[in-house]
This record gives structure tokens, sequence and C-alpha cells, in this order.
């Protein structure tokens, strides 16, 4: 019998039974994790992941989330099982985004354009669908996801050279997906679209998870928060016990640690979230006929009304307002379009 540290795969067997009782509250109905996660299939695909398999606080396995590096390992071996991407990796510090909840941006953003069915085209659009994500990082999990469920054709744009790098050598290690994600470089840290956008080109939608703090000060105690809380839930303080990632000046390394990282651009910026989503709101009424639905998602309540505000100011003729759910925790994508 496979004995993993201190699970054997007989109580995993039993423990999966046991959490497939209770699905993850909220996740889009065709959100294939709301069953949560199949961990023996999961370590059949990704043996690397392992021995970061412990027994929670309810006899059940898990991961232990305030360690980024069961974190990565977990999200190598979902997108490797599930969505056929090989060798996905990203620099130490990088932002680790967790699966479910970018699948279901996905999802939402799917349903918005009329897709009622995986790979539907919607009856108005006579091509393939075509996705821009506005910041992609070094992990390119929006376009990765769009291509792998839906069979989009996306392009990633960033203004950090690294995070493009990174992805790029993904992409690499995964031919299907040469013709189908493309990476392109912002040049002007002043601009969103402008420079990423060709003259001439239409997308059917964009997608953003902006930087949610207005400074790396901000950013270290939300990560300190996270993983406090994280270790109150398991009755103990794990956070304590990792070392720090550590990846250069641009890195975020939160003194406890921040389990899903994030670099500069990906967790901060002058202004935090509200100034970022006016900029891009502002900037995508002049990119109005080359994109039919711009998206974003949007972290803080307070920020939801007057990105709303302003939209209609600027004239967009339909304002959605999505709510995702994950368990306890509610995330908002504001959609909007002006034609």
């Amino acid at each position: 019998m496979l004995n993993l540290g201190n699970i054997t795969m007989s109580k995993l067997r039993r423990s999966q039974k046991n959490s497939a009782k209770h699905r993850t509250k909220g996740l889009h109905p065709r959100n294939i994790h709301r069953q949560g996660y199949d961990f023996q299939s999961l370590i059949k695909s990704y043996p690397q992941l392992a021995p970061h398999i412990k027994t929670n606080a309810h006899g059940n396995a898990s991961i232990v989330f305030a360690d980024p590096l069961a974190v990565k390992s977990l999200n190598t071996a979902l997108l490797q099982y599930h969505y056929n991407v090989l060798d996905w990796d990203i620099p130490t510090g990088a932002l680790c985004p967790p699966i479910p909840g970018r699948v279901d941006y996905i999802h939402y953003v799917a349903q918005l354009l009329g897709c009622t069915e995986l790979g539907t085209i919607p009856p108005d659009t006579h091509s393939k669908i075509k996705l821009l994500d506005i910041g992609t990082g070094a992990n390119g999990i929006y376009p990765l996801l769009a291509c792998k469920i839906y069979g989009w054709d996306c392009v990633g744009s960033d203004i950090n050279s690294q995070s493009l790098k990174n992805i790029a050598e993904v992409i690499a290690k995964n031919p299907t997906l040469n013709d189908s994600f493309t990476l392109r470089m912002q040049h002007d840290k002043n601009h969103i679209f402008e420079g990423v956008i060709k003259a001439g080109e239409h997308f059917d939608v964009s997608v953003c998870n902006p930087p949610f703090h207005a400074s790396l000060d901000e950013a270290l105690k939300s990560g300190q928060r996270k993983v406090n809380n994280l270790a109150r839930n398991r009755q103990q303080q794990l956070a304590k016990q990792l070392d720090p990632c550590v990846s250069g000046r641009q890195s975020l390394v939160a003194p406890a640690n921040q389990n899903f990282g994030g670099q500069e651009s990906e967790l901060w910026c002058s202004g935090g979230e509200r100034l970022f989503l006016k900029k891009l709101i502002k900037e995508s009424q002049l990119f109005s006929t080359q994109c039919r639905w711009f998206t974003s998602l949007i972290s803080k309540i307070d920020n939801v009304k007057p990105a709303k505000k302003l939209l209609k100011k600027l004239g967009a003729i339909d304002i959605r307002e999505i709510e995702m759910m994950q368990g306890n925790k509610i995330t908002r994508i504001l959609a909007w379009t002006f034609s």
C-alpha cells in the first residue's frame, strides 16, 4: 500500500468520499472543481504533489494552503490532470492563483458571450472567440484555461518582461497552445489597451485581475492577515514554520509568507484597485469598437459603485455586476460594453 507520509491511499480514498458529500459552495455549474479535489488522481498525474497532502481537522485529505510550494504543486497537478497543461511553473514569489476561482471567471465570461456549452460559439459570432488578458502575469492562467476549456484564441499582455518570458516557456512546452495563446509586451505602464490592441484588431472580451493594493505595505499587511486566518482555521501557527519566498526587489515577501505570492505589478500599484479601474474604464472607451465586452475582477465592494458611475458617464450601454462565490468568499466581475 502506498504511504503518503501520514496518509495511506486507502485513507485518501475514504477522505475523498467524505469530501464529495460537501460540494464547494457557489462555484459555476460548469466548474469541474465543484466536487472538490480528487487527490488520488492528481497524485497519479503529478507525483510531486504527494508529500504535500495532509489530513485536515475534519479528517479529510488537503494541503497546507499557507505553504507556497504546496499551493504551486496543487496548481501544477490540477492544470496537468484536468486541462492537459504540462510543466506549468512560476518563478518564486510570483502570483500563484487559486484554480477553481479562475475557472469560474472563464465560465462566467463564456456565459456573458452566450456560450451555452463547452466550445459552443455564440450565434452572432462568425469565428473563434478571441480573448485579451490584461496583466497575464507569469502564470498566464486565464488564457490557459480559456484555450483548454473553450478552445478560444487568446492574447496575454503584461508590463513585466520576465513574467512573459516565464509563460512563454510554458507555452513552448505545450505545442497545442502555440497557435492559440500569444503574448504581447506593454511597454508603457501608463497605458492598458494602447500599445497592445493593434489597428483593425477585434476582441470579443477582455479579462483582468487588477492590482488590489495601493502600496507594498498594504499588500504585505493583507498577506499577513491571510496567513493568520489560515493558521487560526487550522488551530496552529503553520505560517511560522515556513521560509519566506524571496525573489528579488519586486517580489512580495510577507514576513509569515504570502501563500499565493505576487510581484509588484500583480498585487499593487499607485492608487490601488480604484485608480486602476478608473484608468481601465477610461481607456476601454477609446477601444470600444475593437472589443465587444470589457470585464474586470473587483475585490473591494466599495469600488463597484464609483466604477459603475464612471461607466454610465462614459456611455456604456450595458453594465453587469456578476457575483462569484467560493465557500463563504464573494468576489465580483464587472462587465461592460459600449456597443
